[in-house]
């Protein structure tokens, strides 16, 4: 058996690919396979995953786009490693990455079945120093607690955001497991890794290696729809498990209209915003982040219109 599978799930990224492709083919831990699952791109996809000349890595595509979750869980099918990894065709691992993991995991109890990592975010543009500035510094991003380890005790704090891994690019999970919540629900089209992240607690525990040893790219912001229905299906599936966590003074479905407020405002999208809204600031903070992302979507709409 393989010791690691790794599961690339691309759409129309050819671009980009080759990037997370050398970043698992560059791993020190050389017993692996890297699948790369095409979702029906309509660009040079093919052509530059076939450039390569290295028998490690396969390529498969759907005849139609299914989104990210049924792409990795085509993926997992293909998968033949004692341990599943997932890359977004937009990230790239730390050549260590997976020797880091596999070692923590073999050195944890069998009751921890996946590990996750800290990460880099990179963003990009003439801005990008200042987004990084404004977005750490003033509005509180990169806060989140991440050495956190542990199963069920931690969905809670999952739903109600105060507890994430960075993304599926951050994970290793053992086959079993993975195979065991019968991978990703094909239903979501986005927040695909916090869904997946759930059962997954539920399943046995995750361990933590304290390095950035994944750099997450940020290229775009998501379609403020798509966050939309993803939100939605969210509640509609921990509907009961947020409804206790909403009676003990967690406002999570507020919190899941903001965030798709701010996503539309993101992308210019301010009619949808403002029907999304879920009412005025309630504080300063809030108040700086609404400003903050209607001043991203309209630096977002200007450089649209001279593209």
């Amino acid at each position: 058996m393989t010791k690691v599978s790794v599961v690339i799930p691309t759409y129309n990224r050819a671009r980009v690919l080759p990037r997370a492709i050398d970043s698992a083919l560059a791993q020190t831990v050389e017993d692996l396979e890297v699948v790369v699952v095409d979702d029906a791109s309509d660009d040079e996809t093919r052509e530059v995953v076939e450039g390569y000349e290295d028998d490690r890595l396969r390529y498969v595509r759907h005849l139609r786009n299914r989104n990210g979750s049924a792409a990795r869980n085509t993926g997992i099918a293909l998968a033949g490693g004692e341990y599943v990894a997932f890359l977004d065709s937009d990230d790239e691992w730390h050549p260590r990455k997976l020797e880091r993991q596999v070692k923590c995991l073999e050195e944890r109890p069998g009751e921890f079945v996946a590990v996750y990592c800290d990460y880099a975010a990179r963003r990009y543009g003439p801005t990008a120093p200042l987004r990084r500035f404004v977005g750490n510094r003033i509005l509180g991003g990169g806060t989140y607690e991440y050495s956190r380890e542990g199963g069920e005790e931690l969905v809670d704090d999952v739903l109600t955001g105060d507890f994430h891994v960075g993304g599926a690019s951050t994970l290793l999970v053992e086959r079993d497991a993975v195979e065991a919540i019968d991978g990703f629900d094909e239903s979501f089209d986005r927040q695909q890794d916090v869904e997946f992240l759930i059962r997954l607690l539920r399943e046995g525990k995750v361990a933590y290696v304290d390095e950035k040893l994944v750099v997450k790219h940020k290229i775009d912001y998501p379609p403020g729809d798509a966050v939309r229905r993803s939100k939605r299906r969210l509640r509609e599936k921990f509907g009961e498990e947020i409804e206790c966590l909403e009676a003990g003074g967690h406002r999570i479905r507020r919190g899941h209209d903001w965030k798709v407020t701010e996503q539309y405002c993101r992308r210019g999208e301010f009619r949808k915003a403002v029907g999304t809204l879920p009412g005025p600031p309630e504080s300063k903070l809030e108040t700086l982040r609404f400003g903050w992302v209607v001043g991203q979507g309209v630096v977002y709409r200007i450089r649209n219109a001279f593209d």
